[in-house]
């Protein structure tokens, strides 16, 4: 009989790595099942639970609550979800726990529930990520421009031992840790903190029991496989390689308990031949317009400022001899003029939803939703527009997003630094038959790093358009504001990344595979001293 892993999710967000487990289905057989979540942001945590009850309603019923799909559809308030179910609902609030992790009370929490919830299961599986702000390197030039700012200080750079703490309590068969690729150059007390992670992770086993072997992903003609790593960057993840429609580049460590390690060299799993595209996951999408922040807000208006601007950039790169560039801006203008009967939001589905057989359509749509959910554009300033079109248009004719000396004089910013380098990629427009550049928290700010590519939009990316190409389904609703559902978004790991990795480990945790070849060189024998050769040597 298939075993049965109870998920421990740390760090959780929104659940984008839980999901990705969770949802796996081998042969009808799911082989996880989240036991607890954990999560201390308020608008994520109400997601994670609310996605926990969804998850036990189609594992009662085999279907969504009609009361979900009005919600999700904007018809319906959000309804009192114990009344939809209570049974349901109080599965979900058990699973998803609001914990600070780190403080005394949360740890007590976790592990009475880790108690309980190991019971259940055959074995369990720990996974997670800490919050990557300490170890980013946007986050560090932000930090360093705080006054005072000590990093020694900022508890997060410690919060990876939280994680190692229940790993050593919890002693899972296996487990996956995610974080940013900052994390590979961070330092902390003049030592780097990967290397301190790496040393805790190692000295688990040390006086009692078994240490982890710890591996990394790689995909190798066309399969993703579990490898030694011969040095840190070997860590880092890149999820186009496995149909994410995104350039999302993330360190994973993968832990096996040794009773398991036995049975991974073989272990391996197919990943898309093609590379996917931004149109593939969200060309389908309605067409919306963008809205104006400043000086009201009518479609009219709005038609008028992008066909002004269209006209000038249009005489501007004519004059200059740009007759590619200035025909499309030609182009826009006219179609413009002609008016777009474009809005600001809609919920239409598109046509032949749920009917494809592509993998990932597959995966992002649901027959069951009658509506397309929380795809609304925000405004922008009229000086954006013009950045935002020119933008789009270079993106379409030239293949590339502009950098800031690309930009003509006329709609460049009246910024001291614009030409400095510093702010070369301040506007940012994704190209469609390309994957997304990796979609962060910073798509919570002004949305200029991710500007649609069609110009007759003239419009940053929309809150579904985000989650799609993170890989979240359709019927993955955000709660919370819209900058807080931005931010969810931006933080997560992709679903559809996380089911692969899901499948890859199954493969090793059922057994199905040949033992490890003698000689192949692994991580975890003993503790590693500072100054020892952490990669291309065996003990």
């Amino acid at each position: 009989m298939p075993s049965s892993f109870g998920v421990v999710d740390l760090f959780a967000g929104p659940g984008g790595l839980g999901e990705g487990f969770a949802s796996l289905d081998e042969d009808g057989h799911a082989p996880y099942q989240i036991g607890i979540s954990v999560e201390n942001e308020a608008s994520a945590h109400r997601t994670l639970t609310l996605r926990a009850f969804l998850r036990e309603m189609l594992r009662r019923e085999g279907r969504l609550p009609g009361e979900f799909i009005k919600f999700h559809a904007g018809r319906t308030p959000e309804p009192e979800w114990a009344e939809v179910d209570d049974a349901s609902w109080s599965v979900a609030i058990n699973e998803a726990r609001y914990l600070e992790l780190g403080s005394l009370g949360a740890a007590t929490e976790i592990d009475q529930a880790i108690e309980r919830v190991r019971r259940r299961f055959d074995d369990m599986i720990l996974i997670g990520g800490p919050p990557c702000q300490a170890y980013s390197l946007a986050g560090r030039a932000r930090a360093r421009s705080k006054l005072g700012y000590v990093p020694e200080k900022d508890e997060r750079h410690y919060l990876f031992r939280e994680y190692i703490r229940v790993l050593d309590k919890l002693r899972p068969a296996a487990f996956v840790m995610e974080n940013v690729k900052g994390m590979l150059s961070s330092t902390v007390e003049s030592r780097m903190v990967f290397e301190m992670l790496i040393e805790d992770l190692s000295s688990l086993g040390t006086g009692r029991g078994s240490p982890y072997e710890l591996r990394a992903i790689t995909v190798e003609d066309g399969r993703s496989r579990l490898r030694v790593a011969r040095e840190p960057s070997d860590f880092v993840v890149r999820a186009e390689a496995f149909g994410v429609p995104q350039r999302r580049h993330r360190v994973f460590i993968i832990g096996l308990r040794a009773d398991v390690m036995a049975r991974a060299a073989q272990a391996s799993v197919e990943v898309p031949a093609a590379k996917r595209t931004l149109d593939d996951a969200i060309g389908a999408l309605p067409a919306l317009r963008s809205g104006l922040s400043r000086g009201g807000d009518t479609s009219d208006r709005w038609e008028v400022t992008v066909r002004i601007a269209a006209q000038q950039l249009a005489r501007l790169h004519l004059k200059n001899g740009q007759e590619k560039l200035g025909a499309e801006f030609d182009r826009v203008a006219r179609r413009v003029q002609g008016g777009t009967s474009l809005k600001r939001s809609s919920t239409a589905l598109p046509v032949g939803y749920g009917n494809s057989n592509d993998d990932l359509q597959l995966w992002l749509e649901n027959k069951e939703l009658c509506a397309i959910a929380q795809h609304e554009t925000r405004g922008h300033m009229a000086s954006d527009l013009s950045r935002y079109l020119f933008a789009s248009v270079f993106g379409c004719i030239v293949g590339a997003s502009p950098k800031a000396n690309r930009f003509p004089m006329a709609i460049s910013p009246r910024h001291r630094n614009w030409y400095s380098g510093i702010f070369s990629d301040r506007f940012r427009v994704q190209l469609a038959r390309e994957p997304s550049t990796t979609v962060t928290s910073h798509i919570s700010k002004d949305g200029h790093y991710y500007i649609h590519p069609d110009p007759i939009q003239c419009r940053s990316l929309t809150v579904r358009e985000a989650a799609r190409l993170q890989t979240f389904p359709d019927d993955y609703l955000f709660l919370g504001n819209r900058t807080q559902q931005y931010v969810q978004v931006g933080n997560a790991v992709p679903p559809y990344l996380a089911r692969s990795i899901a499948r890859l480990l199954s493969r090793v945790l059922e057994g199905d595979v040949v033992s490890l070849s003698t000689g192949e060189c692994g991580w975890g024998r003993g503790s590693l001293g500072k100054n020892r050769n952490l990669f291309g040597e065996c003990w």
